[in-house]
């Protein structure tokens, strides 16, 4: 089966106004992403994921070029079923041939940023494809489930103080037993995030799972401060406590505490993340499926978490598409045991695709249907396709 078209729409959908929620970010209003669309000689459609953010909104406009004008033309005419092959091709260029040959990268000067991102829904796409042309899941090409259900977290809080312990107990109320709030300069003050943790742990009692997201905006001091006023929290991790840019400075944080911490979102590809764990920066490992390299580079990831005998949690704040493409990676690795799911305002979530996506008690399944298991509504991708 060959590839006789790559196309991406970037798409902008705004957020309800009820939905919208204020972080560091600012206000989201809307909610962007890229839909990798790739098609065969026999008219089969494989569909995938792009982002230019990590959060709710960002520019498209860049991946869809890049797709279309730089990608398209190294894929068109050649087989769906060679993916490795493929990904090699696109990272390293019109050098791939020594690549492939001499068995190590040569890679494009793009190595990171939005070209590996486009890369990531090119190659979920074709995983989509060749499980639709075997008619089963990526799950089992990957190698099966290693459990049936997976629990789920309520990934949100932004509330004050005052009201950050009902929010979560809101997700709770939804059979959610692990939940996320957001911390760092959204506070303006370390204290104020400890103080929020603080009333979000005594509003939740023990044995609720509580993870702390500051998006990278504490410095290592505020960071370590932070650890400090939170130690008796039972805080299941605290996720990019600094910047991304400072990876000795999150292993000098790591240092200073038993709290957990997670990064890998804003990384791209294996070797970022192979860094962070060479500085024993991280305890769990979070690669976002359509940032990092897609499915294909995110398997790789899994592996580095097994062989570091570290949490693998897949950050799945996106679309559908990206959502699916991290469940799958998730429920293939043994080191995964807990997956995120978004309680902020995505209409890509849930009215981009024409199937439903649930957690129920709490839990959620494993992909049984083939490829990814969602298709586009394509009345919602003509309404909010953006002109590029």
């Amino acid at each position: 089966m060959k590839i006789t078209n790559v196309e991406a729409f970037w798409l902008r959908c705004p957020i309800p106004e009820a939905k919208q929620h204020a972080s560091d970010y600012g206000l989201l209003t809307n909610f962007d992403m890229a839909l990798v669309v790739i098609t065969t000689d026999s008219g089969l459609q494989g569909f995938g994921e792009a982002k230019a953010a990590v959060g709710s909104s960002g520019i498209c406009a860049s991946i869809v070029n890049c797709i279309e004008n730089e990608l398209k033309p190294i894929l068109l005419g050649k087989s769906v079923k060679d993916i490795t092959r493929l990904w090699e091709e696109m990272y390293n260029g019109t050098r791939d041939h020594y690549a492939l040959s001499r068995g190590r990268k040569f890679p494009i000067l793009g190595r990171r940023g939005l070209t590996i991102s486009a890369i990531s829904g090119i190659d979920t796409a074709l995983w989509d494809l060749k499980g639709k042309m075997l008619n089963v899941p990526i799950l089992d090409l990957l190698g099966g489930a290693c459990r049936e259900k997976m629990p789920a977290y309520a990934s949100g809080g932004w509330a004050n103080e005052h009201n950050i312990g009902e929010q979560l107990k809101g997700y709770v109320s939804k059979g959610f037993k692990g939940v996320k709030m957001r911390v760092g300069v959204m506070d303006d003050t370390v204290q104020k995030s400890i103080n929020r943790v603080k009333a979000a742990r005594t509003a939740l009692g023990p044995d609720i799972k509580l993870m702390v997201d500051a998006h990278g905006t504490f410095s290592v001091p505020e960071a370590k401060q932070f650890c400090r006023g939170v130690e008796d929290c039972n805080v299941y991790w605290f996720e990019e406590p600094i910047s991304p840019d400072n990876r000795k400075g999150t292993a000098e944080v790591r240092a200073s505490t038993h709290i957990p911490i997670a990064a890998g979102e804003s990384e791209f590809t294996s070797f970022d993340i192979h860094d962070l764990l060479q500085l024993r920066a991280i305890d769990v490992i979070q690669p976002d499926a359509a940032i990092i390299g897609g499915i294909s580079e995110a398997m790789r990831v899994s592996h580095l978490a097994s062989v570091h005998q570290v949490e693998l949690a897949p950050h799945c704040w996106g679309s559908a598409f990206s959502f699916m493409a991290g469940l799958t990676v998730a429920f293939a690795s043994a080191s995964a045991t807990i997956i995120e799911f978004s309680l902020g305002g995505n209409p890509m979530m849930y009215e981009l695709v024409n199937e439903q996506i649930s957690v129920v008690n709490g839990e959620i399944t494993a992909p049984s249907a083939p490829g990814l298991g969602v298709t586009p509504n394509w009345d919602f991708v003509k309404e909010f396709k953006q002109l590029v």
